[in-house]
């Protein structure tokens, strides 16, 4: 203890104190050095925010380095703030270039800043998602099919980013898919990884459309590499499948004027018409007065018959 002690005896002690302080302020450049590094410590994340902290913090340095080159003439304090100005340089330069690799088309741009931007992705996350298919947006005409119902087999998962595409089953509509939204979210959510399945229904374009489409194995191979990636296709694609489920929810209307809720699980009573009510069987028979209450034979045990028509 009185190592420790006399340790931190000499750290605090050994130093004289000062007696007198300076009357005359610092120049204007140590002030403006000072500002520039509570203004860079206030940057915020992401790549944007390396460039304001990297670009101020380097600036603070530099106003430093002159600072002391002209006005303390301490070669030890210019040196120290030079080299971290040439690190925070490189670092500039580093994140600049980085900006620039994962430079989009104004198709992924757009999406990016509609989807995925709002729920705090990264540039390099989405970068590795637009590399998962392969950065190309496929065009699909008007009236032509994206998949045809018991034909085209589930092995993608697509999002439209402009057009209608309009979703039908056995040549009944069922609801309109827009941009934003997952054109075969269902029947991805269907199928285990290892399943294979066909489309239920068949989705035809309205409209000309564009849409960026996964492979399916491929795409399990960058959620099996980034988890992250997984958790966030799991939440919009479940939300994509309750706003269809919605949009189904908005059709079904009875005649009495109110909506059956499709969560419920009598809602397929919808769909199936109430059988005719049973007519009363004719009364075969007449009871006399004082009589007991007798059935004949032929009723006593399978009960009420209709009538013959």
């Amino acid at each position: 203890m009185g190592e420790n002690a006399s340790f931190w005896e000499s750290l605090i002690y050994a130093h004289p104190t000062c007696t007198t302080w300076k009357q005359e302020a610092e120049g204007s450049i140590y002030h403006l050095a000072s500002i520039f590094f509570v203004v860079g410590f206030m940057g915020g994340s992401g790549f944007f925010g390396l460039l304001y902290v990297f670009s101020l913090l380097g600036l603070g340095f530099l106003c430093s380095s002159v600072w002391a080159w002209l006005d303390v003439c301490a070669a030890d304090i210019f040196s120290w703030n030079f080299v971290l100005f040439a690190i925070c340089f490189v670092q500039f330069v580093y994140v600049t270039y980085q900006v620039r690799s994962v430079a989009f088309d104004r198709e992924f741009q757009e999406l990016y800043s509609a989807l995925f931007q709002p729920l705090g992705i990264s540039l390099t996350v989405y970068r590795k998602i637009v590399l998962c298919c392969d950065a190309e947006v496929v065009s699909l005409e008007k009236e032509h099919c994206y998949a045809m119902q018991g034909k085209t087999p589930i092995d993608k998962l697509s999002l439209l980013v402009s057009g209608r595409i309009r979703v039908t089953v056995d040549g009944e509509f069922l609801h309109y898919i827009f941009p934003l939204q997952f054109l075969d979210s269902p029947e991805w959510d269907s199928l285990r990884p290892t399943e294979e399945g066909i489309f239920q229904v068949t989705l035809t374009a309205e409209t000309d459309c564009r849409y960026v489409a996964w492979r399916r194995k491929k795409l399990y191979l960058l959620f099996a590499k980034h988890r992250f990636i997984s958790r966030l296709f799991s939440i919009l694609i479940g939300s994509d499948i309750a706003e269809k489920l919605y949009a189904l929810n908005d059709r079904v209307h009875v005649g009495q004027g109110f909506r059956y809720d499709i969560r419920l699980p009598n809602f397929y009573h919808v769909a199936l018409p109430e059988p005719p009510p049973v007519p009363p069987p004719p009364r075969s028979h007449r009871l006399q007065r004082g009589s007991p209450r007798r059935q004949p034979a032929a009723l006593s045990n399978c009960g009420p018959q209709l009538a013959p028509s």
